[in-house]
């Protein structure tokens, strides 16, 4: 019974979803025209209303945040600060995200994150540190803001319609879509923001020298930027590289890198290295974590102990070094090895117009220029309408002072308060405004005193009209207004740089010298292309291998952690790379698995491993057709940092064996059809060439190829062969033929 009820609601459902309209239909509808209706509103939002700052230098949180503080007057110098958790309230009326998020867009902004060269917000309590990533801020109740003074230059003029205002979200209060910064704070405070297919990153610079450059360009737009414009300057401080030329592509185009290093002072009677500045780019935990490692690894044996020291005063980072070590040399380690030097990526990504552009400095400065142009415009139209209904005002105060008793008369006299402002305009011969604000006058004012001395600002209004009037006229008179405020922040807010300059000379005198550490090392390569590096020490505790089943040690060799090593694979590629850039290994471990470390193509394999110093000697290749190439060593050398080298040897035919040879030596060769050969190397001239075909070392009969080579020591005799030692190749391949059996024969 109760199965039938089940069935019969399953029938009514099914009944009913019937009837609904296109329920369970399938809609053919191609994936472009579904992206772009669903995901493209989304992806231009990201980009035009979050992620990428504006001409004025601000995204639209930021923008909100500062403008709901002046909002609450707390760019008032008589203004207590007020507590962060009320300012994030305040924002969320404009700004309907998360609380955190708000406040964390704040933190960034205050004095005590030290994230901005010129930060916007005064601060009191914990607001952690930009240079560290466990300093974290305190909770908005516990912490205190307002304006800094700065501010007064971005807010400066914003009632008087230099910028356009919007309603916000819920259409209860208006907000401005722009402000008007007296200076280019777009490129004064550093600014990140990663939209969908996009990302910004600017770099700070200067205040005085941003200002001083815009003032060149609107001088001359063909000035040298560089002159005026040094370069980057960070609130951490540091180094940056002195590249013109990167500079200059970076001010043209927008794009590029500066390298920034970290400032260290040596303490001799500690022997104690202290780090007081660091790279933007980098936190102290990311600098300690990365020296630890090394020191683990190895790789840096000059330090004794590393800690964090920041305090009160500022960064600190104190590395206490070994009896002997050359401070400077380790500094130059440490800046090759960790992140005590970086770069810094720029990408000048910025909305203008609400349209993304990638743009130098040049163009950067010209486009805010015609912003603040603009803004000039604007302010001195909404003063010149000021002063003209101002005027037109007094022109009525003017006519009554003619006859003040008159003007008395008709106001007392007249019957009803509707008919004041009628009799008035027609007794004097104003307008309805000029009616309105002469009947609004104080009974107290109405003295020739007061109506003179009002009269006296007539003048001071026609000469404040006319100035105004040619301003709007003279666009050069607007550029001189935009200097004078430009000087005046330079003079109110600069300050020196905080990052000065290394050059390259000084970085080709460090790199002249290797301080890879050099001790003795044993290296081993499997079959299946497993590589170790290991210690005497611990070959002496642990010699037995582990390696993978069925696997087995092809390869060994006693060498240095200086060696260089020339990995060749089965597809006539070798790889290049140093023992040093391998951790020391243990014996009872796998190894690194080279293919994957040292990132062949699919489906290559490890043939053989080369090691060497100085790259003399030969290597000899064996291809299954019979033939032998012989290449010097030096052709596999090169002077720059190329990991991989093409055409290493010849593909025409599969490699069968590449051995190395310090000098010419004997050599026993076998073919697939039972036959071997020995002959010595120096039968074969070497090919300078890499993929070099070589000659034929060997006749190999019909359907037969060669299977293996091996070099034959001299102490190693060969029954039944030493008589046929060939002498020159063209015999090789007769003589091959007259050999017996190579199981036969006794070794």
């Amino acid at each position: 019974m109760a199965g039938k009820k089940v069935q019969q609601t399953r029938k009514t459902v099914f009944k009913h979803e019937a009837y609904i309209e296109g329920s369970g239909s399938i809609v053919d509808e191609k994936i472009t025209d579904t992206l772009k209706k669903n995901y493209m509103p989304y992806a231009i939002s990201v980009i035009i209303s979050r992620a990428l700052p504006e001409i004025d230098g601000f995204k639209p949180s930021h923008r909100k945040l500062l403008y709901m503080m002046y909002k609450r007057g707390l760019l008032s110098p008589d203004k207590e600060r007020s507590k962060s958790a009320n300012v994030v309230g305040e924002t969320m009326k404009l700004n309907p995200h998360g609380d955190q998020a708000i406040y964390e867009t704040l933190v960034r902004m205050t004095r005590g994150n030290e994230s901005l060269l010129h930060p916007y917000i005064d601060s009191k309590g914990n607001f952690g540190k930009a240079y560290s990533s466990k300093m974290h801020f305190a909770a908005p109740r516990y912490t205190e803001v307002k304006l800094e003074k700065i501010c007064n230059e971005l807010f400066r003029d914003i009632d008087k319609e230099t910028v356009d205002f919007v309603p916000n979200y819920d259409n209860t209060m208006q907000e401005p879509t722009l402000l008007p910064a007296t200076f280019p704070t777009v490129l004064v405070n550093s600014n990140t923001g990663i939209a969908v297919s996009m990302a910004s990153n600017v770099c700070p610079f200067n205040l005085t020298e941003i200002c001083e450059t815009t003032i060149e360009l609107m001088k001359n737009p063909n000035h040298d930027i560089l002159e005026t414009l040094k370069g980057a300057d960070f609130p951490g401080g540091g180094l940056m590289l002195y590249d013109e030329n990167e500079l200059r592509k970076i001010y043209e185009t927008g794009r590029g890198s500066i390298k920034v290093r970290s400032v260290y002072r040596y303490d001799k009677p500690s022997n104690c290295i202290e780090i007081t500045q660091i790279p933007y780019t980098t936190t102290v935990e990311a600098v300690i974590d990365k020296i630890i490692e090394l020191v683990k690894a190895g790789k840096i044996r000059e330090v004794s102990y590393i800690r964090d020291e920041t305090d009160i005063d500022g960064l600190k980072i104190a590395i206490d070094l070994k009896r002997g070590t050359d401070p400077d040399r380790l500094m130059q380690k440490l800046y090759r090895l960790t992140p005590l030097q970086d770069s810094y990526p720029c990408n000048f990504n910025i909305l203008i117009a609400g349209t993304p552009k990638v743009m130098g400095v040049r163009e950067i400065l010209t486009e805010w220029t015609a912003f603040r142009e603009e803004c000039i415009e604007r302010r001195t139209h909404h003063d010149l309408t000021d002063r003209k209904n101002k005027l037109h005002l007094l022109e009525a105060l003017a006519k009554i002072l003619l006859d003040l008793d008159k003007a008395i008369k008709i106001i007392r006299e007249t019957e009803t308060e509707s008919e004041v402002i009628r009799n008035l305009e027609q007794a004097f011969e104003i307008d309805t405004v000029q009616a309105e604000y002469v009947a609004e006058i104080k009974l107290r004012n109405i003295n020739k005193q007061y109506i003179i001395r009002r009269l006296e600002e007539v003048d001071r209004l026609k000469k404040d009209i006319a100035e105004m009037e040619e301003i709007l006229r003279d666009r050069k008179k607007i550029r001189r207004i935009i200097i004078k405020e430009l000087r005046d922040v330079i003079k109110n807010y600069g300050k020196p740089r905080k990052t000065l300059f290394y050059y390259q000379s000084d970085i080709a005198d460090e790199e002249t010298a290797d301080d890879t550490p050099d001790y003795p090392v044993h290296l081993f390569v499997s079959a299946s292309g497993y590589f170790k590096k290991i210690t005497p020490q611990s070959l002496r505790m642990n010699s037995e291998q582990k390696l993978k089943e069925g696997d087995y040690i092809s390869q060994s060799f006693e060498a240095t952690n200086k060696t260089e090593l020339i990995f060749f694979s089965d597809k006539a590629q070798a790889y290049k790379s140093k023992a040093s850039a391998f951790d020391d290994a243990k014996a009872s471990v796998m190894g690194d698995y080279i293919p994957a470390r040292l990132s062949f193509d699919e489906q290559e394999n490890l043939k053989s491993l080369v090691v060497t110093s100085d790259y003399n000697g030969y290597m000899i290749f064996f291809f299954e057709n019979g033939k032998a190439s012989k290449v010097p060593l030096k052709s596999y050398e090169t002077k720059t940092n190329r990991k991989k080298l093409t055409k290493a040897y010849s593909d025409k035919s599969g490699l069968i064996e590449a051995l190395f040879i310090a000098d010419d030596c004997d050599i026993l060769v076998r073919s697939s059809g039972g036959h071997a050969l020995v002959f010595n190397t120096a039968m074969i001239l070497p090919k300078v060439t890499r993929d070099s075909q070589g000659v034929q070392v060997i006749t190999l009969r019909k359907n037969c190829t060669l299977i293996s080579a091996e070099i034959i020591s001299d102490d190693e005799k060969i029954s039944g062969l030493e008589k046929y030692r060939a002498k020159c190749i063209p015999t090789a391949g007769r003589l091959a033929r007259d050999l017996t059996d190579i199981n036969q024969l006794e070794l």
